[in-house]
């Protein structure tokens, strides 16, 4: 597997993705006899980084039946051909006598009228014995809704925390809405104005982000690829109130050409909150 992984990421490497693959893809994946199922639904999440494309896969029966992972891939901007692997099996609830697959997807990219697909053929290995699973097809088509919870990438460490934080419960204050030009964005955030010592906790969408960071001169930045039709929300948690009360910020987003400043102000009352949205084209 080692060495199948190697010579594909090797064929497609750089090359660049010039569509805007970042999104919802939705359709059906079929499994050949022996399967658990003949037909399943598939959703990928997917994001581009760079000429890397990564994010979430589920195939699932229904929304309560489903196997979830992380994938990474691949995409040959000349061909429209994209290869994704996928890796880590973060959860599946399925029934007990079907096993999960860890798949490998080989597809290509299409448009007719308004309407992107992707299709293709996918295989795969059963996660309890490493024997191969029944391929199968794939189509999937850009859409605009998910069907499950769109993840926001937190660092291992952080994720591990924050089941074990105590923080206050306070009302958040919303500062501003900002509509995305572009689904690639940076959060930098500053002290704002005189530096006071302020330090502070921050959430994506209730996804521990920063912990007690100190707010100085130096931005802290935060770096985010946005589905489109997704709303996200950041909270900025006042740790202390730094000398000068309250505990004060510039947030400065940056998103294609696009550039905007917010003014937060978090207290031992309240959090300071700010929602994205990518613009629909």
């Amino acid at each position: 597997m080692r060495i199948f992984l190697i010579a594909l990421l090797t064929f497609f490497a750089g090359t660049a993705v010039s569509q805007n693959l970042t999104g919802i893809w939705r359709g059906t994946l079929t499994q050949n006899a022996g399967g658990c199922f003949p037909e399943y639904h598939l959703e990928i999440q997917l994001t581009v980084s760079g000429n890397t494309l990564q994010g979430n896969s589920y195939d699932y029966f229904d929304t309560n039946r489903f196997v979830k992972h992380k994938f990474a891939g691949r995409y040959n901007t000349q061909t429209h051909r994209m290869v994704l692997i996928e890796s880590e099996l973060q959860e599946f609830h399925i029934p007990g006598d079907c096993v999960p697959c860890t798949k490998t997807y080989d597809l290509t990219w299409q448009q007719s009228g308004q309407q992107e697909s992707l299709t293709g053929e996918w295989k795969g290995i059963k996660t309890d014995s490493r024997d191969a699973c029944p391929p199968g097809k794939i189509t999937l088509y850009r859409v605009s809704t998910t069907d499950f919870p769109v993840d926001v990438e937190q660092p291992a460490a952080l994720a591990s925390l924050q089941p074990s934080l105590k923080l206050q419960k306070r009302e958040n204050q919303l500062f501003g809405t900002i509509d995305l030009e572009t689904p690639s964005v940076k959060i930098d955030l500053y002290d704002n104005a005189e530096i006071d010592n302020d330090t502070v906790t921050v959430f994506l969408n209730n996804k521990l982000l920063l912990y007690r960071q100190r707010l100085t001169d130096k931005p802290l930045t935060l770096t985010l690829n946005a589905f489109p039709d997704t709303d996200y929300e950041l909270v900025m948690y006042a740790d202390n109130l730094g000398s000068i009360p309250p505990n004060t910020a510039l947030m400065v987003v940056t998103a294609g050409k696009q550039k905007q400043e917010v003014r937060l102000s978090a207290s031992d009352q309240k959090n300071a909150a700010v929602r994205f949205r990518v613009k629909k084209k």
